[in-house]
């Protein structure tokens, strides 16, 4: 069968999701979501695209890789929407997270025959994502899938490496990607989720399972993962650096800074969940006998990640984001002030932790791990929001603010000496 017959499938299998769908999208009832997104202005270089929050930032996945969703749903008619920048921001979001591990959530649901992209352009996009993009996502999961992706299958099979195509997961309901990530970070259209239970009732006569997060046990008194900073203090006769960074950061200094790729790479889940509960039990954990630096690297990130309130402290957030409209020539001086007004306790493990990463940083010409590339990969794990995710346009000022702390870590932490405060 030729291409253009597919084409032809692929239309023919669109319009029947659209008729057997009773709550389809006509042209003339779209309306733009309405962005809560403080961080995105009309002068965001793609704010034509973003504002229709088709792309975005949705958490960690269950191995703590970046996750990148892209909602069909959100997709305006096509003339509404130049398909063109669509895929210029695609790649312009990807671009910060290629050099790590990550993971991509494609919500087919909502592609209709008056919003879907043509063929040929989705042939261009395919060719447009080369190596670099490749490489490190390691999982793409397609949820709802239909026979219309069927049939594009069969159009881009003879593209599509082996290697490529085993990173792909088809899910058929919302409750199957539990398994696979922190569905309560996901932030799932409305509309995503009202499908999920119309498939539910049509399929199995009843609403899909409550998707929950288990209520959170007791900490145990040598708990490490997390809990508060205070916690792990008290229980530990007032040291301020908390055993999992102290050990890790001093394994990478000793054995990591000139690993290429230090803090990009993930680790095995059931490895990292077994050093969790050695540490969390209170038991010793000894990195050589994993045989694998990128253990420990993702432990630190994993434990900064877990700690109830970011490092730099939810009240420091909206004060990040405005790092970008200060002039750059007092950005430094801003940085110091914002780190100043945070809790003695988060600034000794702040400075602890930025301390170490600037001496990556110095090793750069061997771990390729520049300021700027140390940013992308710690940023999200200082700072976040205290309700919902970090959206796709936080990423810029939270980045820029890290890549600064760490090239600018002698100027921006001289000024305040703390009691009791060690260094790496």
């Amino acid at each position: 069968m030729s291409e253009v017959d597919y084409e032809k499938l692929a239309e023919i299998e669109l319009q029947k999701d659209e008729m057997e769908d009773p709550h389809s999208e006509q042209e003339e009832t779209f309306l733009p979501p309405t962005m809560e997104d403080p961080a995105l202005n009309i002068n965001h270089p793609y704010y034509d695209v973003a504002r229709h929050g088709i792309i975005q930032l949705a958490g960690d996945d269950n191995s703590g890789r970046k996750v990148i969703t892209f909602s069909c749903c959100r997709m305006p008619p096509s003339h509404q929407l130049n398909h063109t920048r669509l895929l210029e921001y695609l790649k312009y979001t990807l671009d910060q997270y290629v050099e790590n591990d990550y993971t991509v959530v494609y919500f087919h649901y909502g592609l209709k025959s008056l919003n879907k992209p043509s063929l040929k352009w989705l042939q261009t996009a395919y060719k447009e994502f080369d190596r670099k993009y490749k490489k490190n996502l390691k999982a793409l999961y397609v949820v709802h899938p239909t026979n219309f992706i069927k049939i594009l299958w069969n159009i881009f099979k003879p593209l599509i490496s082996h290697k490529f195509g085993k990173k792909i997961t088809y899910l058929n309901y919302l409750a199957d990607l539990g398994q696979h990530l922190k569905y309560d970070q996901l932030n799932i259209p409305q509309e995503v989720i009202r499908h999920d239970e119309n498939l539910w009732r049509k399929q199995k006569g009843k609403l899909p399972p409550v998707v929950k997060v288990p209520p959170p046990r007791p900490p145990l008194p040598t708990q490490q993962f997390g809990v508060s900073l205070q916690y792990m203090k008290d229980k530990n006769k007032g040291e301020l650096i908390p055993l999992v960074m102290k050990e890790t950061v001093s394994y990478l200094k000793s054995k990591g800074l000139q690993v290429e790729g230090l803090f990009r790479r993930s680790a095995s889940i059931q490895t990292i969940k077994d050093v969790q509960k050695l540490y969390n039990q209170g038991k010793s954990v000894n990195f050589d006998d994993y045989h694998d630096i990128h253990v420990p690297a993702v432990i630190l990130k994993t434990f900064l990640r877990e700690l109830p309130q970011p490092l730099l402290t939810f009240d420091c957030y909206d004060q990040i984001l405005e790092i970008t409209s200060v002039e750059s020539c007092l950005r430094v001086t801003r940085c110091k002030q914002i780190i100043q007004g945070i809790p003695e306790h988060n600034y000794v493990v702040l400075k602890y932790l930025i301390c170490f990463l600037h001496m990556v940083s110095q090793e750069s010409i061997y771990n390729r791990m520049t300021a700027s590339s140390l940013a992308c990969v710690f940023g999200l794990n200082l700072i976040w929001p205290s309700k919902g995710t970090t959206s796709l346009s936080a990423l810029v000022p939270v980045n820029l603010f890290t890549e600064l702390l760490i090239d600018f870590y002698t100027n921006i932490f001289n000024a305040r000496t703390v009691p009791g405060e060690i260094l790496p």
